[in-house]
């Protein structure tokens, strides 16, 4: 079974992603990690949660992605776990990669000009890091 690390925020959901998914899962048995970085949102306040607590909104945002992305993996049929992680991108696959140990890397972005992953460098920068193969997709954002 190939192992398959997804890099993505934004664009969590959306159809390119969704589609390089199941084409990997057509060609042959996939397990899916999904890394969600916690990308700061405009505002940074804190925002409290019914129980009362402190809550990082770009945490909140990310896991509600997260969990909907998982869902809709694991009802292509393919298993699939993840994580929020750290809000620097190259931080986020380096942890996550201690938990799961990827064969590949798909990092799905925004479009160019709209995407500072893409300015960053970040498909690039995966592959020089990691030594994995890095697959780019370019998509809209997905649903919220």
């Amino acid at each position: 079974m190939r192992r398959c690390l997804v890099l993505a925020n934004q664009t969590l959901g959306g159809p390119r992603l969704l589609e390089t998914i199941r084409q990997r899962m057509a060609a042959r048995q996939h397990e899916f990690y999904v890394v969600v970085p916690a990308t700061p949102v405009a505002h940074q306040e804190r925002a409290t949660v019914g129980n009362g607590t402190s809550t990082d909104p770009a945490r909140a945002v990310a896991a509600q992605r997260l969990t909907d992305t998982l869902d809709q993996i694991r009802g292509l049929g393919a298993p699939a776990d993840g994580e929020v992680g750290d809000p620097d991108p190259l931080q986020a696959v380096r942890l996550a990669l201690r938990r799961f140990a990827a064969d590949e890397v798909v990092v799905s972005t925004l479009h160019r000009g709209v995407s500072r992953w893409l300015r960053a460098d970040l498909p690039s920068r995966i592959e020089r890091s990691f030594g994995l193969p890095v697959e780019h997709v370019i998509g809209d954002s997905g649903p919220d």
